[in-house]
């Protein structure tokens, strides 16, 4: 997987607990989560990001600032000695938290957080939760080649641990839609940088999405396969019944409703700050042609 897909992309080692569901743009999910009478006070939220390790998962985001000039055309030199302090305060993993904390608070049931909670306070999801937290700040080629390399070794055996991977990435998004949220924020953070002065795009939106489009294909190709060698990399540790009972509590449809929010939630903050990020990178850098 290159860098900048990398870095856009759900973090697979995310796709167990996080479901790709942005197929109508970044924020349609508003509609469908309206707050409720039973929404969860702030207090529990707090604990249940804590013990499913959605807070590392938010804290992660601050890792794809590195993408945001590639996405430009440009590289993060050309922005001076500033753009470490930029980037550290645009994805400030304080204002990243307290966002996401706000939207599961108005949004999130007792009852799908206590059952999502259930299974995360467990041994077993606890052991899943360490692991995945410490994939999530890993190094990105660590895991590329050392995932690789299980993967291939589950393949050539034959073991049922690929399928399970793939009912995984099943579950969290059956309508296997990944791609299309990345292509949103990457839309929308070309436009703010646009609009912003930092670039000069030559073409208008439909041409933007039509010319990010041609690699659609390549990039779900891309993730499907970096799920599988996350996945192997991330579980090499857990034994085959524990991937199994894993994978059953992903298929539960009260665990998916979770995971749809909760990615809805990461996604929405991801494309807050890239576009926040393209407006303050006018300080930094002359208009350069796109």
């Amino acid at each position: 997987m290159s860098t900048l897909t990398a870095r856009l992309a759900p973090s697979t080692v995310l796709l167990p607990r996080l479901a790709t569901v942005l197929l109508a743009g970044i924020f349609a999910w508003f509609s469908a989560f309206a707050p409720t009478a039973q929404a969860a006070d702030r207090a529990r939220v707090e604990a249940f990001l804590q013990v499913t390790g959605f807070d590392v998962a938010i804290e992660s985001i601050a890792l794809s600032a590195s993408s945001a000039p590639l996405l430009l055309g440009l590289e993060e030199e050309d922005f001076g000695l500033q753009w470490t302090s930029l980037t550290k305060e645009v994805f400030d993993t304080t204002f990243m938290h307290n966002r996401a904390l706000d939207i599961l608070e108005a949004t999130l049931d007792d009852e799908s957080l206590a059952h999502a909670a259930a299974f995360y306070a467990s041994d077993l999801g606890q052991r899943l939760v360490e692991v995945e937290n410490a994939a999530h700040m890993g190094d990105d080629e660590e895991k590329e080649l050392i995932g690789g390399a299980l993967l291939a070794d589950l393949e050539a055996a034959e073991d049922p641990r690929v399928d399970l991977f793939r009912r995984m990435t099943v579950a969290i998004d059956p309508e296997d839609v990944g791609s299309d949220a990345i292509l949103e924020i990457q839309v929308r953070f070309i436009l703010a940088a646009s609009y912003a002065g930092v670039i000069d795009l030559r073409t208008d939106e439909d041409g933007l999405r039509a010319a990010l489009s041609e690699n659609a294909a390549e990039m779900e190709e891309e993730i499907a396969l970096a799920t599988l060698r996350n996945a192997a990399y991330t579980y090499q540790d857990f034994s085959l019944e524990e991937l199994i009972e894993y994978t059953e509590a992903l298929e539960d449809p009260t665990m998916m409703t979770v995971y749809e929010l909760m990615n809805a939630v990461h996604f929405e903050v991801m494309s807050n700050r890239f576009q926040a990020l393209a407006a303050r990178m006018a300080d930094l850098q002359p208009a350069q042609e796109l």
